[in-house]
């Protein structure tokens, strides 16, 4: 069995620290506290037993199993089934990295089934356990503060992605070649980011109406947590807008770029049609000689000017002229 934390706690303390799952369900019976148990990536058959013993619902089972859910709450009976994406920047690949971490979640009973490689619920339980006040409120206090710490390390990840954005608004007139591909591909992480966080605040709901349910039998601790999850919600909605920000911004940029190289293309073209209507003007100019200079040397006997004494110096002058009259021609509309 890969659990990597096993313990029960009563009133908020460490009370038990069972070394089996069986040992864990006959002190929980006897205790009446609450067991948090901790799992990474365990097998069907881990996972199944862990299940046949708390009853948990095998569609709930089959989600953890087999991964690449969506952020959601689902409710089966008595408990409930939850799952986060757990997320941090790898800013030198400008990706995202995700993970996945289900909870199931009873009346006395808390387990995690941890696939992420860099979320470590670990540390979230030694933060509870130096307040016991909050572990003394049961399963719910669990949940809050892993859905809590979900969502406080999407911040790191969010000033990431807009570090970069801004990176890329310096690079738009630079001139760069490359900036409409690093556009997409950070628009593509953005749109992954929001498809994870945008089902937190409908999770969060849930859980608050769950808990606005049972507020006549839980009391101040019961009202306590709907209001720590409504500060959640409050962060979560802060991202929420400011990537709506961000992909309208990349939306922009990447409008933007596509008008710049455009812009480029043009003025490019008018740049080689300048050229060209040089090239062109001077190969006029020279073609006007050449072609005078040809006629001149077929050597025909019936051509009078051959036998000119001033044949020579008018075919010259000629040249000059011809060559002068189309200089003046093209610098008159300015191809030269």
């Amino acid at each position: 069995m890969t659990i990597i934390e096993n313990a029960i706690y009563v009133d908020g303390h460490r009370a038990y620290a069972p070394l089996t799952l069986q040992e864990t369900l006959d002190t929980l019976d006897s205790s009446g506290g609450m067991a948090w148990i901790g799992l990474y990536r365990p097998d069907e058959a881990e996972l199944n037993e862990v299940a046949e013993e708390l009853r948990l619902h095998e569609l709930s089972v089959e989600d953890a199993l087999s991964g690449q859910q969506r952020a959601k709450i689902e409710r089966y009976d008595d408990s409930h089934f939850i799952v986060l994406l757990p997320a941090r920047y790898l800013d030198a690949e400008e990706i995202i990295e995700f993970g996945e971490l289900s909870i199931f979640v009873g009346e006395n009973y808390v387990v995690t089934v941890r696939h992420a490689e860099d979320f470590d619920v670990s540390n979230v339980r030694q933060e509870l356990e130096l307040h016991p006040e909050e572990l003394a409120k049961g399963p719910d206090a669990v949940v809050h503060a892993l859905i809590d710490r979900v969502v406080d390390d999407y911040f790191p990840v969010m000033d990431g992605l807009e570090n970069d954005v801004h990176e890329i608004e310096d690079q738009l007139f630079s001139g760069e070649t490359n900036v409409s591909r690093r556009i997409y591909q950070l628009s593509r992480e953005v749109i992954q980011f929001q498809n994870a966080l945008a089902p937190i605040p409908t999770l969060l709901s849930r859980l608050g109406f769950e808990l606005r349910e049972g507020q006549e039998h839980e009391g101040d601790d019961n009202i306590e947590l709907q209001r720590q999850l409504r500060d959640v919600n409050d962060h979560a909605l802060q991202l929420l807008e400011r990537i709506r920000g961000l992909r309208a911004t990349l939306e922009n940029a990447l409008s933007l770029a596509s008008t710049l190289v455009s812009a480029q293309l043009a003025e490019q073209g008018v740049k080689q049609n300048e050229q060209m209507k040089k090239i062109s003007s001077w190969a006029a100019i020279i073609f006007a000689p050449q072609l005078i200079g040809s006629i001149y040397g077929m050597n025909f006997d019936n051509m009078p000017e051959l036998h000119w004494a001033l044949g020579y110096p008018f075919a010259i002058f000629l040249m000059l002229c011809v060559g002068f009259g189309l200089f003046l021609t093209f610098k008159r509309n300015d191809w030269l």
